[in-house]
């Protein structure tokens, strides 16, 4: 599983959730994350669906490219540990 992450630097939420990020991103090196700008990754944002009301958003995705799930605001660090402990080996 990876997680795609769509953000913009205008975003608010954004801002809030980076750190929340950094911090499991440095605790499982293993989790797989890519980063979208909302401005400047226009077919990312396409191919997912991503409106700028619902930034920021993130995309789980299995190995295969399937979608598995999708939160989108400000979800805890709690919350994004389940989601990713579900997935994770998807």
């Amino acid at each position: 599983m990876k997680v795609l992450k769509f953000g913009a630097d205008w975003c608010s939420g954004c801002l809030v959730m980076r750190p929340r990020w950094e911090k499991i991103e440095d605790e499982m090196p293993e989790l797989e994350t890519e980063y979208y700008d909302f401005d400047t990754s226009k077919d990312k944002v396409e191919e997912f669906g991503v409106d700028s009301g619902r930034l920021p958003c993130f995309v789980f995705v299995s190995k295969s490219g399937e979608e598995l799930e999708r939160l989108t605001g400000e979800p805890s660090e709690k919350k994004l540990r389940e989601v990713i402990s579900r997935h994770l080996e998807k």
